[in-house]
């Protein structure tokens, strides 16, 4: 029974880790509200990342805050936290990886990749369809985030939309792999149903990782050749700024 509660106690601190990730600067109420806590028991999770260095707090004065109260604390995360996050998996991972390509060969790198993402297309892939075509990237940014990639969406500097996960669990297993990310990009294509790029990756040391998506009323149709050229500058325009932003 101790080591299941043990095992509860970490679940629950690292959910509230990972909010905090995904949403910081964030306070102890917002935080309790999200996960159906306690204040006391927020208050001792807390307590536990603070003391393991993992976040740290911010006094926050609202704009409009009446009274003379005490500013509430808000809470984010360290870079010992991020890198937590980061290279939980990592070494495993990566050893699982090259003994796979050494093995099978890279195709089967890649068919591992295809595989791993593939439940994420089974889950959203029926229920996008049902979305209007404008509104699947932010939907989609909302699954990811869900799923610990703090995702958003934007207009795109040069027509088309923008995603942008500013959190990648497996950033540095897909520095060797890049299969990861192939898959991914091939994922969200699917599931959106219209052409994307890969403008920048965590992996490869970009700031976030981008993904350019086409706008709704050109999916899945192939552009004319004598737009090509226009296309590809426009995309160069793209991934300067994401990459400039993502700093």
């Amino acid at each position: 029974m101790k080591h299941a509660e043990g095992g509860a106690e970490r679940s629950t601190r690292a959910r509230v880790a990972r909010l905090i990730l995904e949403h910081g600067p964030i306070t102890a109420a917002a935080l309790g509200e999200r996960l159906g806590l306690t204040p006391a028991g927020v208050r001792r999770h807390l307590d536990a990342l603070l003391a393991e260095g993992l976040t740290e707090h911010r006094a926050a004065r609202p704009a409009r805050q009446r009274g003379r109260g005490r500013p509430a604390k808000q809470f984010v995360i360290t870079d010992a936290g991020r890198s937590a996050f980061e290279h939980a998996y990592d070494d495993l991972a990566g050893s699982a990886l090259r003994f796979l390509a050494e093995r099978l060969g890279e195709r089967a790198v890649a068919d591992f990749a295809r595989a791993q993402v593939a439940g994420l297309v089974s889950r959203l892939e029926p229920a996008l369809c049902e979305v209007p075509a404008d509104q699947r990237v932010r939907v989609l940014a909302e699954a990811l985030s869900a799923e610990g990639y703090a995702a958003s969406a934007s207009k795109a500097p040069v027509g088309g939309e923008q995603l942008c996960q500013h959190h990648c669990p497996v950033a540095h297993v897909a520095a060797e792999f890049p299969h990861l990310c192939e898959a991914e990009t091939e994922a969200f294509a699917r599931i959106l149903g219209t052409p994307v790029q890969r403008l920048a990756t965590i992996a490869h040391g970009d700031g976030v990782c981008t993904t350019h998506v086409s706008s709704p009323a050109l999916g899945g149709r192939k552009q004319p050749s004598a737009g090509l050229g226009a296309t590809g500058e426009a995309e160069n325009t793209i991934h300067s700024s994401s990459k400039e932003t993502g700093r």
